[in-house]
């Protein structure tokens, strides 16, 4: 009999850990998909190797890194759900993940999706009618599990032709995380982060930077954002100059060695060679 082999979301946080390794379980190949963006995980880009191969020594999990930048900078500009308390935009950037693993299913050879999500875990993306939201939107529908909370859900294309048991997954509900600490015991994962999540886009200060950004506040020369720009939104101290002119200024040598890294092409760079102080 051919192996399955199912694609997963991995966050690196607890649920999606969890998830792989409740689908592993089953007998089913895992092949998990890490997503990166500026706002979040970009670094791991530039040390993909080790990342890989941490994932897979800690938790026996083949996991491969997926930069959704271009279409992600270009997505806040108007999310079609809206955003969160801060400048997320979770639902829409589920749906950009989840639309993205299902148009590499085929690549992998992969019989269906599945993902971390717990039902009622989170206000804005994890509410029942959100989750059904996200899956028609993604093209998902039928085709996503979701492990950890599937005994709550109807039965899913997979669990019905009988690729997955049912009965040996979880119907786990609510912000509370005690059953999911129970279990990654009795699995044996006694190392994983804690469940904050590492998006800068649900940081208030952080948020600000980016949403001012946005609304055009900034004048940089440039008709698209890019990938360096928003590195620089999130680096140093930020002013706005006459004019609307952007300055970034460093505010101790590690920052001023990224700024300076950073620096495109057609920007000015400003410091003092002869005595310590501040990049711009």
């Amino acid at each position: 009999m051919a192996t399955i082999t199912a694609l997963g979301l991995l966050s690196g946080g607890l649920d999606s850990l969890l998830s792989c390794r409740v689908i592993a379980a089953q007998g089913i190949r895992v092949r998990a998909l890490k997503f990166v963006t500026p706002f979040f995980d970009h670094h791991l880009l530039d040390q993909q190797k080790e990342y890989q191969r941490d994932v897979l020594e800690k938790y026996g999990i083949e996991v491969e890194l997926i930069d959704l930048s271009d279409g992600y900078i270009e997505l806040l500009k108007n999310p079609a759900h809206g955003f969160g308390k801060n400048f997320n935009p979770c639902i829409d950037c589920k749906i950009m993940m989840l639309t993205r693993a299902r148009q590499l299913m085929e690549s992998y050879q992969a019989s269906f999706l599945f993902t971390g999500e717990v039902l009622g875990q989170r206000p804005m993306s994890q509410r029942r009618d959100t989750l059904n939201v996200i899956e028609r939107d993604s093209g998902c529908e039928d085709i996503l599990l979701r492990p950890l909370c599937a005994k709550r859900m109807d039965p899913t294309r997979p669990e019905r032709e009988g690729l997955v048991d049912r009965q040996q997954l979880y119907g786990f509900s609510g912000r509370g995380r005690r059953p999911q600490i129970d279990l990654a015991h009795a699995m044996g994962i006694t190392e994983f982060p804690a469940p904050a999540g590492g998006c800068v886009l649900t940081d208030p200060n952080l948020a600000s930077r980016i949403e001012r950004f946005y609304a055009g506040l900034f004048s940089f020369g440039r008709e698209q954002f890019q990938v360096n720009d928003i590195k620089l939104l999130l680096t140093g101290r930020q002013f706005r100059l006459p004019g609307g002119h952007w300055l970034v200024l460093g505010r101790n040598e590690q920052e001023n060695d990224r700024i300076a890294e950073l620096r495109g092409p057609d920007d000015w760079l400003m410091y003092m060679p002869e005595r310590p102080g501040p990049t711009g």
